[in-house]
């Protein structure tokens, strides 16, 4: 790890116990850290659970009045979820001119991102091609908060059901982050501890079930696990609003800037968090000391 990396909280839970537990400088397990992108992950949960309820379709399409005159009617959920909208974006975490992210999140859409993104234009045929892009997750969490009643400048239906169906429902205590316009940043802002995040990425190990509720339906579980695109620099592969771990089949991770990490290794068991400040050019070397630490997990039989 050089001087430019800091890790502040690495949590390794095996069989459903805490078998390793690290915290940075000024940092315990009471502390709580920004999620940045497993935030993506968090969106995927909740889309499930209110297409469960009745609430959104993955087919539906004519999501948005702002759409209805041209082609962007035909964008349905599903290519929202699998970041194949076909909308023009620019993820880019440095370039502040050319990011449309930095401009979203810190700029002219940081009042009403799903706005933002929403009003991106077509670079390509909805379905077409990969490209991620914060923007359209936040289009999703707008479509939740519509969905279930919230009006503009309102967040107060979509946290009560995030915080009633979701987290509170795991014993996770989290705080989300929403605009002014009541859309819940789900692109990049959840709060919580390392064991909280672990407990949400345990809700994912075990197919949705938590004790003895199935909180997420199993087949939107693993429906995330089907990988659609491959980042060729780092081998990731990714599904739903959720990566797929060195395109390993079945293994999930949350994924976010500076090393923000919720590794789901069924396989083994397995749920690792690593929550840190992480220079992106260094990515490939966390995940590579990432990699070596799940493979010190035997894998079940």
């Amino acid at each position: 790890m050089t001087t430019n990396n800091v890790t502040l909280a690495q949590l390794v839970l095996h069989k459903g116990e805490v078998v390793s537990e690290f915290y940075g400088p000024e940092v315990t397990a009471q502390t709580t850290l920004i999620s940045w992108s497993m935030a993506k992950s968090i969106t995927h949960a909740l889309v499930g659970i209110a297409q469960m309820d009745g609430l959104l379709h993955v087919e539906d399409n004519n999501l948005f009045p702002e759409w209805a005159h041209d082609d962007r009617r035909n964008i349905t959920l599903q290519q929202l979820l699998e970041m194949r909208s076909g909308l023009s974006w620019v993820e880019d975490y440095v370039d502040g001119d050319a990011s449309d992210v930095i401009d979203m999140l810190f700029g002219s859409g940081k009042d009403d991102n799903g706005g933002y993104a929403i009003a991106q234009p077509l670079a390509s045929i909805s379905g077409s091609e990969w490209l991620y892009s914060s923007g359209t997750t936040n289009i999703i969490t707008r479509l939740l908060g519509n969905a279930l009643g919230d009006t503009a400048g309102s967040h107060e239906n979509i946290e009560r059901f995030m915080r009633t169906r979701l987290f509170g429902a795991i014993g996770m205590q989290a705080e989300p982050k929403f605009d002014a316009a009541g859309t819940f940043v789900g692109s990049s802002y959840v709060y919580a501890t390392a064991r909280d995040f672990a407990k949400f990425g345990y809700l994912y190990l075990r197919g949705g079930q938590w004790e003895e509720q199935q909180l997420i339906p199993r087949e939107w579980v693993e429906s995330a696990r089907v990988q659609h695109a491959t980042d060729h620099d780092s081998d990731h592969g990714y599904g739903l609003q959720w990566w797929i771990w060195k395109s390993i089949i079945g293994c999930m991770s949350a994924q976010g800037y500076e090393g923000q990490r919720i590794i789901v290794m069924p396989d083994r068991d397995l749920v690792v968090v690593h929550l840190g400040k992480w220079v992106a050019d260094t990515a490939p070397t966390l995940d590579s000391h990432l990699l070596t630490l799940i493979q010190a997990f035997p894998v079940s039989t």
